[in-house]
């Protein structure tokens, strides 16, 4: 809905601070109430008794109840359980148009395309140079690929470079070799997100068995 509406809305505030907040605020407001639709249940508490208890000479007899007041208790709360609304809230389906196309909203991320081009270009290289031994080049660019593993693309560039020399029967590598693979490999884990569980690190995980020294 944002996309779909909110685009020109947003552009219009870009310069006003307070504009921006209540836009934000209303957000946040909208959130809240998606996240917690009813208020919050108050529990009865029943205490527990104390340990030893039952040793105490002046136990009181537990009193009597009365069946009719039991049965009125009982009558009330069913007939309140009756008139309440259902426990679950029904989702209003509705359709969302599709907005301004991407390239709208990303005009001002331009560059954010050609640097991730530029990111992986340097992984791919990185990966090329350990293998082929050029330690010296490979050691360059090492800081700009541990730091380009922030980005989901890096890392899956990464998983498809390191397959392709599995495949090639490159697994056999030496220490200084191993050590980057391995680096490179740890920090890729350490970067990713829940959402690359079952994709990036499913894909290192036959990786991580195949490289050896």
């Amino acid at each position: 809905q944002l996309v779909a509406y909110e685009v020109k809305r947003m552009r219009a505030e870009e310069g006003n601070k307070q504009k921006i907040l209540r836009h934000i605020k209303e957000l946040a407001e909208k959130l809240y109430k998606n996240e917690n639709p009813y208020p919050a249940v108050t529990m009865h508490k029943v205490q527990k008794p104390t340990e030893g208890c039952h040793l105490r000479l002046h136990q009181k007899p537990f009193p009597h109840l009365d069946e009719g007041t039991v049965q009125w208790i009982i009558d009330q709360a069913t007939a309140k359980l009756q008139t309440a609304p259902p426990a679950v809230r029904v989702e209003k389906k509705c359709m969302v148009p599709s907005g301004p196309p991407m390239a709208a909203i990303m005009e001002r991320n331009g560059n954010a395309l050609a640097n991730s081009a530029r990111r992986l270009e340097v992984v791919r290289n990185c990966i090329t140079y350990v293998f082929e031994n050029k330690m010296l080049e490979a050691k360059k660019l090492f800081p700009a690929v541990l730091r380009a593993m922030k980005g989901r693309a890096a890392r899956h560039c990464l998983t498809q470079e390191l397959n392709l020399h599995v495949q090639q029967n490159r697994a056999v590598l030496d220490h200084q070799q191993f050590d980057f693979v391995i680096r490179m490999m740890n920090c890729c884990l350490q970067d990713c997100t829940a959402m690359d569980e079952h994709g990036i690190a499913a894909a290192l995980l036959p990786l991580v068995t195949a490289f050896c020294r």
